[in-house]
């Protein structure tokens, strides 16, 4: 099959040519294999199945590549025959099945390459984030081969920061269910990463490489340091999400509980749910009696009131005392805490530190704890010293009984030494 020369001129600029565009120069010159996944996928979907399936069967036999026309026939004999006719006429048509001299049906290496590119497709697409695994995946095999090139990793460095955006969005969103997910998926794209790491880091040490592939090997190293740093940013989240935590009641079931049970719920059942429970907002009218017009009609037409109204003029100065000491926020509780912190071993019971003179300062002191090793450590002042101090809060997911200060239960936790297993 010979290269169909393009008239691309009705699509470019007057005076541009096709070649004077590099990066189209380079489809027009691989038209033979493009114009190959254009036979394979023009058409219906029902056509498009066939012809795949066809391709696939036709090449999965290693042992014996060549096909005679009556081992085909009898192989796809759940294929009405005129159909498969029309299947095989328009594979050899386009090159990518061959009809030999010995009468014999074979794979052309067009033929073998598509399969091989959609087969590798296939593989990948069983997962959500498949094309993680599949651009590492060939980056590997053209690193090993020495055939890097600036595109792959382009589409490398597109994927990364994709997925970092997406991390960062489910922890702005506050979402329990939305970060878990986001980490659930950062854990199954772990190997993936860590190949990627690995086969830079061996590209990265070659001297041959050109400018282009070192800049964007380095961005690529630059988005895989920003997803090693969300998993961090998602256990902060839950944490603070866990001190917000409402337990409902004595029953031991909380907020997130009953929103993860809906969440298994199907449309229909949350609507019955819902039948009663909400009602429309009443439409409320206010009526007025004739003493509370004429009240309001006196205060209008009434000459102070109007010139009170209309008088933009400021008050009079007033003295201040000079000795007055200005307003500063009580820090003891905080203090305290970092006192008592200061003289923790290596690890405590979440609950000593929490409890202690009722709800309110209970959550204050759990609201600051949940605050160690995070952001605000780079900031100074007294918060910032408490969260610089080296130590954690680790929550589990229970709740234990206090029955003291005003407070039910809690989140069982302890806090320890960071970097202590």
């Amino acid at each position: 099959m010979e290269a169909r020369a393009f008239d691309l001129v009705d699509f470019l600029a007057p005076g541009v040519e096709f070649d004077d565009v590099p990066s189209l120069w380079s489809l027009v010159r691989a038209q033979p294999l493009i114009a190959a996944f254009t036979a394979l996928f023009r058409g219906g979907d029902e056509e498009i199945m066939i012809r795949l399936h066809v391709l696939r069967e036709v090449g999965c036999r290693a042992e014996t590549p060549r096909w005679e026309p009556d081992a085909l026939r009898r192989h796809f004999s759940y294929i009405e025959p005129v159909k498969l006719e029309t299947v095989l006429k328009r594979l050899r048509e386009h090159e990518l099945l061959i009809f030999g001299e010995d009468a014999h049906y074979q794979l052309t290496d067009t033929g073998r390459n598509a399969l091989a590119a959609v087969s590798a497709l296939l593989r990948f697409g069983e997962d959500e984030d498949a094309e993680l695994g599949f651009l590492t995946t060939q980056l590997a095999g053209m690193q090993a081969t020495g055939t890097v090139s600036p595109e792959v990793l382009q589409h490398l460095l597109a994927k990364l920061n994709a997925l970092t955006e997406s991390f960062e969005e489910a922890v702005a969103s506050g979402s329990e269910f939305r970060i878990l997910d986001a980490r659930t998926r950062l854990s199954a794209n772990g190997k993936w990463l860590d190949k990627g790491s690995d086969i830079l880091r061996t590209l990265l040490d070659v001297e041959e490489i050109t400018a282009d592939i070192g800049r964007i090997a380095h961005a690529i190293g630059l988005a895989q340091s920003r997803l090693a740093r969300v998993d961090a940013a998602f256990q902060r989240a839950l944490n603070k999400i866990e001190s917000q935590r409402v337990t409902l009641g004595a029953s031991g079931v909380s907020s997130s509980d009953v929103m993860a049970w809906l969440r298994t719920q199907k449309p229909n059942a949350l609507i019955a749910l819902a039948a009663g429970a909400l009602g429309a907002a009443p439409q409320t009218q206010y009526l007025a009696g004739g003493h509370e017009l004429l009240d309001r009609a006196e205060s209008v037409l009434s000459s102070d009131v109007q010139r009170m109204e209309a008088d933009a003029s400021l008050p009079a100065a007033q003295k201040v005392d000079e000795n007055l000491a200005p307003e500063s926020e009580d820090l003891t509780l905080l203090n305290r805490l970092s006192q008592r912190l200061a003289a923790v071993a290596d690890h405590t019971p979440a609950e000593r530190l929490v409890l202690g003179g009722g709800f309110g300062p209970a959550s204050y002191r759990l609201s600051l704890l949940s605050l160690l090793g995070g952001v605000e450590a780079q900031a100074s002042g007294p918060v910032a010293d408490l969260t610089q101090m080296p130590f954690e809060l680790v929550l589990e997911d229970r709740l234990i009984e206090v029955n003291e200060d005003e407070i039910a239960s809690m989140s069982a936790g302890e806090i320890r030494h960071r970097g202590q297993d």
